[in-house]
């Protein structure tokens, strides 16, 4: 793990890294020492690991809760390179799509195409940044909608250091069975107008599910129109699991 550029502002410290090939970036406490909960990040489709949505969520959590905050860039957004293959399905989806075929399948396809190769990455990230003397290996919780929920429902199943999730703004399609792994605490984000998956497919995977506890979250609008205070529940909701 490679650390390229450190910055600080209003208690919190931004820390750009490298591990491999994966571009991230890390939120702590200025000056912090010691065991702390970690959340994992995962950016929405065409997004990246600054995009304003986790900066804002990261920097609450450091600030408010002292937790510590990781976002990577996923292949083919971002920092990474531009990856051909990626390429080549989105292009054939946006043809399928013109000529007439459901957009919610093919979303569901390319997303489990893409964690077969992010669950391992984000594994490898959180073994690094867990190492690190001022994060250290406590609680880990994971937030992630829309393509963070495509490729984060198959991580929280995998990752048994995960303790809590925010999911959302994603279908059961590709996820129903991964999802039926998750036994962990989830708060869950739909929008009732979401012109990408719609909403019985969110109901689908809300649903799936095997969480004891589980809570759905049904707000009206588009995609990319999640209320603000829906950002103050996430806050509630990890300090609760985590801290």
């Amino acid at each position: 793990m490679r650390f390229t550029s450190e910055t600080s502002s209003d208690g919190v410290s931004e820390q750009i890294f490298t591990l491999g090939e994966i571009p991230g970036v890390l939120w702590t406490p200025e000056g912090a020492a010691g065991t702390r909960p970690l959340v994992l990040m995962g950016h929405g489709g065409g997004q990246h690991k600054k995009a304003p949505g986790i900066v804002a969520r990261a920097r609450r959590l450091v600030a408010e809760c002292d937790f510590a905050v990781a976002a990577v860039d996923v292949p083919g957004h971002g920092d990474r390179p531009k990856d051909e293959e990626y390429d080549r399905i989105a292009t054939e989806n946006q043809a399928r799509v013109a000529a007439g075929e459901e957009l919610a399948p093919l979303i569901a396809g390319f997303q489990a195409l893409v964690a077969r190769r992010t669950v391992p990455e984000w594994r490898a990230v959180l073994d690094a940044v867990q190492g690190l003397a001022y994060v250290g290996a406590g609680p880990v919780g994971y937030w992630g909608v829309s393509l963070g929920c495509g490729l984060g429902v198959p991580f929280v199943a995998a990752e048994p250091r995960v303790r809590a999730a925010v999911l959302g703004l994603g279908g059961a399609q590709a996820s129903a069975e991964t999802a039926a792994r998750i036994t962990v605490p989830v708060e869950f984000l739909l929008q009732w107008d979401d012109e990408r998956v719609p909403p019985a497919e969110g109901l689908a995977l809300f649903d799936a599910l095997a969480s004891d506890e589980k809570t759905l979250h049904a707000n009206p609008g588009k995609q990319g129109e999640i209320p603000a205070f829906e950002l103050d529940s996430m806050m509630r909701f990890f300090t609760r699991h985590l801290g």
